[in-house]
């Protein structure tokens, strides 16, 4: 396979990173909607905060999820400029449907399900890496379920520590500490989401010899992406901050906490051992999390159930329509 003219490698990175940005335009209400929907900043302030967390992640965590992303989903050996721009078309048109719509689906699993579909199209289902397609896959029940789990005993240990103390001193310090909270989180976001477009630029140039034989992560591509997420951050997504912040449950600034607290420990340790999970279903489940702590009812069940609906159709529907458009430029191109 000769190498693609650099002109229109350069607009395939340029896909890549608009999908990295919308990643964030997407996405940004996992970062914000909690420290938004308890009043503890206007969302103007709070995008800013959290790009600029989103910016600053790779200072922090090591580059194995986009390891993940380029060699552990689809064979890297069959990877070609079309199965890429698939791959990223069925991820962007399913993030643009879902965020028109104000529905939290999952950028991620939206760019995995475009590049199984891309590699399904392509050589059929000898192009799949079973083992990270599984794992990642396993991810989409068990990254809410952590973050559940770690928010209700936040909220549970913190409601025990902080018995005897008045409801507005307990308001006024879970206020200061919403900051805290919400930045780690953003680093969390930042350091998971942005290495997914960086696994996908680094298999495109891998794919076309500009590696020197050795898949890796140039530094560039590491500062292009963070850069990519943390402008699409800063533009926002109020639709989604909406169902997020207030429609699952109301929160106080002590449950804003504990759900961007165990919210954020679950996207560090996925982002150490390389998974690629949702920011979107951690947050939402961490959000479940704490209402439940408060009273099952607290919890709208059925807006819950509408949310989790999406996550299972998502990577199914990034698969087709990056198969549909592989056929398609297969046939024309």
């Amino acid at each position: 396979m000769e190498p693609l003219a650099l002109p229109l490698l350069i607009g395939l990175v340029g896909i890549a990173l608009l999908f990295d940005f919308l990643n964030g335009l997407h996405d940004a209400a996992n970062s914000i909607a909690t420290i938004v929907s308890t009043r503890v900043l206007r969302p103007q302030y709070a995008v800013f905060w959290a790009a600029f967390f989103n910016f600053i992640a790779f200072l922090f965590f090591g580059l194995n999820v986009a390891t993940t992303l380029g060699k552990g989903i689809i064979d890297p050996a069959i990877v070609t400029p079309h199965v890429v721009f698939a791959a990223l078309m069925g991820a962007i048109v399913w993030n643009v449907v879902t965020w028109l719509a104000g529905i939290p689906s999952s950028s991620s699993h939206a760019l995995v399900g475009g590049l199984v579909g891309a590699g399904l199209a392509k050589t059929g289902f000898s192009a799949v890496v079973w083992s990270g397609l599984i794992k990642t896959a396993s991810a989409i029940f068990l990254s809410p379920a952590f973050g559940f789990f770690l928010a209700l005993m936040l909220v549970l240990a913190v409601s025990w520590t902080f018995v005897k103390r008045t409801p507005f001193a307990v308001d006024k310090t879970f206020r200061h500490l919403q900051f805290v909270s919400a930045s780690l989180y953003s680093l969390g976001h930042g350091g998971n989401d942005a290495q997914k477009t960086m696994g996908i630029i680094a298999v495109l140039l891998y794919s076309q010899g500009y590696l020197g034989g050795e898949f890796h992560v140039p530094f560039w591509v590491v500062i292009a992406c963070q850069s990519a997420m943390a402008l699409g951050t800063l533009l926002g997504g109020w639709r989604i901050v909406h169902t997020m912040g207030s429609k699952i449950t109301r929160l106080n600034p002590m449950q804003g906490f504990c759900a961007e607290t165990g919210g954020a420990i679950t996207l560090f340790i996925a982002t150490h051992f390389g998974i690629p999970v949702s920011t979107t279903h951690t947050i939402t489940g961490a959000i479940v999390g704490v209402g439940t702590a408060r009273r099952v009812s607290a919890v709208r069940w059925g807006i819950a159930g509408n949310i989790v609906i999406a996550w299972i159709i998502t990577m199914p529907a990034g698969a087709a329509i990056a198969a549909g458009t592989y056929w398609l430029v297969d046939l024309f191109v």
